[in-house]
C-alpha cells in the first residue's frame, strides 16, 4: 500500500517550537540519510495517526510531498506520548 504525507520544512528548531507545534496539532519530524543533509519538517497529526496503525506503514516506502516535491522515505523511529494516543516525533530515512 502506498502512503503519502504532505509536509513543510521548518526553520524553528528546539524544544519550545516543537511543543508549540504539538499544541497546534502538528508533528515535528526529520528526514536524514547517507549522502543527504538532514531536513526538519512538520506535518499534520491527523494525517499520520490512522495510517501508522497499519503494519506495512513501517516496512514500505512512503512518499512525503515536501513543499511541492515528492520525496521517498522510510520510517526509522517514532516517538509516542506515554499515555495519550499522540505521536510526538518521527524520524524518516531517505529511501
Amino acid at each position: 500500500m502506498s502512503y503519502t504525507l504532505v509536509a513543510q520544512t521548518r526553520s524553528d528548531l528546539g524544544k519550545g517550537s516543537s511543543r508549540r507545534l504539538r499544541h497546534e496539532g502538528k508533528v515535528p519530524a526529520v528526514i536524514y540519510g547517507k549522502g543527504h543533509d538532514a531536513v526538519s519538517i512538520v506535518f499534520a497529526h491527523k494525517d499520520i495517526i490512522n495510517i501508522q496503525d497499519n503494519d506495512d506503514f513501517y516496512s514500505s516506502d512512503l512518499t512525503i510531498n515536501l513543499d511541492g516535491k515528492d520525496v521517498k522515505v522510510r520510517v526509522q523511529a517514532m516517538q509516542r506520548h506515554s499515555f495519550k494516543p499522540q505521536i510526538e516525533h518521527v524520524d524518516f530515512k531517505f529511501a
